[in-house]
């Protein structure tokens, strides 16, 4: 209740429940968990072929943030993975809310895409280790319920920078007759994915990309900063060793230093939607080689610099509502026919005689992926979310999210800022437009990391829509 109303109503000598008499107290917690694995060797997500860690070149976290309105508390982990299935998600959110009380429907988890993190979904040749999926569950809990135990009075604001320096989109469009054939022996696409510097019929970036970085800034009462949670639209940097939590720690380490946290300072960036979008201009000629770590850098510094600009500039407020929903969507998967299926069996056959250990061409890798994805369902249910801060909003996809459909959220969006963290709350492939699935593509290629039907984004961009418009009343 405002405190002007209080004064008045006593005043006024009205007798009030001594619960309403109480300011409204707005809190907040964070906390970075290590999510490293306790064992080694592991198998690594984020190429063709599957590669092996046997130690960490630099910690990966967990890194968790609890908000607290006095009525509904909201949780946030970001993980330092490539992505995470619905069946390590929800388990977590269990732990947590058991150990917090928080629902699970406001509990968003989310993977960074790393590259260079422990597999966690079978993709291509990469399959997880069972032994550290159950360390994960439980780390990921560990890190809410910790974030929740530090909970103290504190205020809260949010602001966007732009850095449209480090985002380029990874899709061309080809000249015909420039393209070969897809893994599963079609010539007709028109959009190739990372073409090389300079290829040969290179026409024009196939989409746009997302300059804005979003941050949601908290600190204490006296000014102290708790936590930066950043969003921006990159896929990831890359050219670091196993395990790495590439540009996403280097970032959280840089928005520490700027704002002035103290150790226990967490600095978080989410990844927005950038399915298709990463750090490489093919329409310029190739840079020069650099070491490990030095375009994380570059990439974080510069992204760091927007973020603490717009920083600076930051109203925080001492109390905002906070709210959450979630729907499960059921949408069909583009399931192999028996053609397919065929083909994909007498081209793995062929790769057995020949006495590959491992499968080296697209057209093999394809191959598995087809017989593996025909064992899917004809439907999968699909989470969709949405929170809300004060007048800011924050949708969360569990796919790697084309830019153009996060564009269209923020455009729609009843909320008056809004940005999107993908890759949260479960694992279902990349999620392009219907017009990117007509053009072709990678991250249109049917496998396990691409199986929803074509006008899937339709209905998730929908979903999130209608589920703004419950919370934004």
């Amino acid at each position: 209740m405002p405190r002007c109303l209080i004064i008045a109503c006593l005043f006024l000598g009205f007798t009030l429940p001594s619960a309403w008499c109480q300011e409204k107290v707005f809190r907040a917690g964070a906390y970075a968990q290590n999510i490293n694995p306790l064992k080694y060797p592991v198998s690594v997500n984020g190429g063709m072929q599957d590669r092996t860690a046997t130690s960490a070149a630099d910690p990966l976290h967990a890194r968790c943030l609890v908000l607290d309105d006095g009525r509904t508390r909201l949780a946030f982990a970001v993980c330092d993975s490539c992505m995470i299935p619905r069946e390590i998600t929800d388990e977590a959110k269990r732990l947590a809310s058991k150990a917090t009380g928080i629902p699970s429907q406001n509990i968003l988890i989310s993977a960074t895409h790393t590259h260079t993190a422990p597999t966690l979904s079978g993709v291509f040749q990469s399959e997880p280790n069972p032994e550290y999926i159950e360390q994960l569950k439980k780390q990921i809990a560990e890190g809410i319920e910790k974030a929740n135990a530090r909970l103290v009075p504190a205020k809260i604001g949010w602001g966007v920078g732009k850095d449209e320096t480090q985002l380029f989109n990874r899709r061309w469009k080809m000249k015909p007759g420039t393209l070969a054939a897809n893994p599963f022996g079609k010539t007709d696409e028109a959009v190739r994915m990372n073409p090389g510097y300079l290829a040969p019929g290179l026409i024009e970036p196939a989409g746009p990309i997302d300059p804005n970085v979003s941050l949601l800034s908290i600190q204490t009462r006296r000014g102290q900063p708790i936590a930066v949670l950043a969003n921006y639209s990159l896929h990831y940097v890359g050219n670091v060793p196993s395990l790495s939590a590439d540009y996403f720690a280097v970032f959280a380490d840089k928005m520490k230093e700027h704002v002035g946290g103290d150790k226990d300072f967490v600095g978080i960036m989410s990844n927005g939607t950038s399915g298709d979008i990463n750090n490489v201009n093919y329409g310029k000629a190739a840079p020069g080689k650099q070491g490990p770590y030095e375009q994380a850098r570059l990439v974080a510094a510069s992204v760091a610099r927007a973020a603490f600009e717009a920083y600076k500039k930051i109203e925080h407020k001492d109390w905002v509502p906070l709210a959450a929903t979630v729907t499960d969507l059921e949408l069909g998967v583009r399931l192999p026919g028996k053609e397919d299926l065929a083909r994909a069996e007498e081209i793995l056959a062929k790769a057995k005689a020949a006495g590959k250990k491992s499968l080296i061409t697209l057209e093999e890798i394809y191959a598995r992926e087809t017989v593996l994805l025909s064992k899917y369902p004809p439907k999968v249910w699909v989470l969709v979310q949405a929170l809300r801060i004060g007048d800011l909003g924050i949708a969360a996809t569990p796919c790697e999210t084309f830019v153009e459909i996060g564009l269209e959220i923020k455009k729609k969006s009843p909320m008056k800022h809004t940005f999107t963290i993908e890759l949260a709350n479960g694992y279902n492939g990349y999620l392009p437009t219907p017009k990117q699935h007509e053009w072709g593509g990678y991250e249109t290629w049917r496998a396990r990391s691409s199986y929803l039907e074509a006008n899937a984004s339709v209905a998730i961009t929908k979903g999130i829509l209608d589920l703004f418009g419950e919370i934004a009343r």
